[in-house]
């Protein structure tokens, strides 16, 4: 089997596609993916560099991608969720990663039948973006209609979902990103979009829910909420990582708005719910570039550059 792997701590270089790996065992409550694409998670990069060493502990060499599309191959005896041919999206076990691969051994309980109305390739940019926002929106929250939603870093994966679905549930979006998103942003149903170079974020009134996928300055922020409303700090400052994490600790004492901040562990509920949306049409998938597993490096400069709106996605 080929995969991608790093052995080591550092740039975009430290990654390989190793050929000759062993394929792990099928328990009995197991299935094996022959994946046809994988999403290139822009939480990993700072978990690749190293910088979340002390906070994340992890074995090398290391795997890297969380979540998959693919047919399955081969099931455990006492699997009864799915069967051999199955289209299937999913995440690897939680805290792991290794889904950039020409195959992956997953519990049943991680995988659920792909959405039917896209390709392969688009359907592989949502299972760990797009239940991250569906689990924050519906279920830590039920955001409602008329209610106030900020998204702060809202064109990358997790973003345009929380776009979309925000603006699904009625919801008024206020969407934070760089200036050559903000038009496709409101085609999504942002109702308002500012340029984050240009805009402060005390300037922009009050919200009931934020979504921040950036991690800095978020004493200001936080400032932002009424007054029992929401924050899902859903990223750390990749430059103090501690410090970040501290913060959120000692913010969650102050009950007079309320920190949500969560490690994504979708359901297989989740993830049919998703798959059911992207069918209606209510959630879209965002895909920048389809890559082959070689050009990993390439995907992960492009990451570090900023700008991908939406995900990155590989192809074995």
């Amino acid at each position: 089997m080929r995969a991608v792997r790093y052995d080591r701590y550092g740039g975009p270089e430290v990654l390989a596609v190793v050929d000759g790996l062993t394929t792990p065992p099928v328990g009995a409550t197991d299935v094996r993916v022959e994946v046809s694409a994988a999403a290139v998670g822009g939480g990993e990069v700072p978990i690749r560099a190293g910088r979340l060493r002390r906070v994340l502990r992890q074995s090398l060499p290391a795997g890297t991608g969380v979540d998959f599309v693919g047919r399955v191959a081969q099931v455990g005896g006492a699997v009864t969720r799915v069967k051999v041919g199955d289209v299937v999206w999913g995440v690897m076990p939680h805290g792991t990663f290794g889904s950039i691969a020409e195959s992956v051994v997953v519990p049943q309980e991680r995988v659920a039948a792909a959405p039917r109305s896209v390709s392969a390739q688009e359907a592989a940019a949502l299972p760990a973006s797009g239940t991250t926002a569906l689990h924050a929106l519906t279920r830590r929250v039920r955001l409602s209609a008329g209610q106030r939603l900020l998204v702060r870093g809202a064109a990358g994966g997790v973003g345009v979902v929380a776009v979309q679905l925000g603006a699904s549930l009625g919801a008024h979006v206020t969407a934070l990103a760089g200036a050559d998103h903000l038009s496709w942003l409101g085609e999504l149903g942002a109702s308002e979009t500012f340029d984050h170079r240009q805009t402060r974020v005390e300037d922009l009134g009050r919200f009931d829910v934020i979504v921040d996928l950036v991690g800095t300055h978020m004493d200001q922020v936080r400032g932002r909420l009424n007054r029992g409303g929401t924050l899902f700090p859903l990223a750390l400052d990749p430059s103090r990582p501690i410090r970040a994490a501290v913060w959120v600790a000692v913010g969650s004492l102050d009950r007079r708005t309320r920190l949500s901040a969560f490690s994504n562990d979708p359901s297989v509920g989740e993830l049919e719910e998703l798959a059911a949306l992207v069918d209606q049409g209510t959630i879209t998938p965002v895909v920048s570039a389809v890559l082959g597993m070689d050009e990993i490096a390439r995907a992960h400069h492009r990451l570090e550059r900023g700008g991908v709106r939406g995900k990155i996605v590989v192809t074995p």
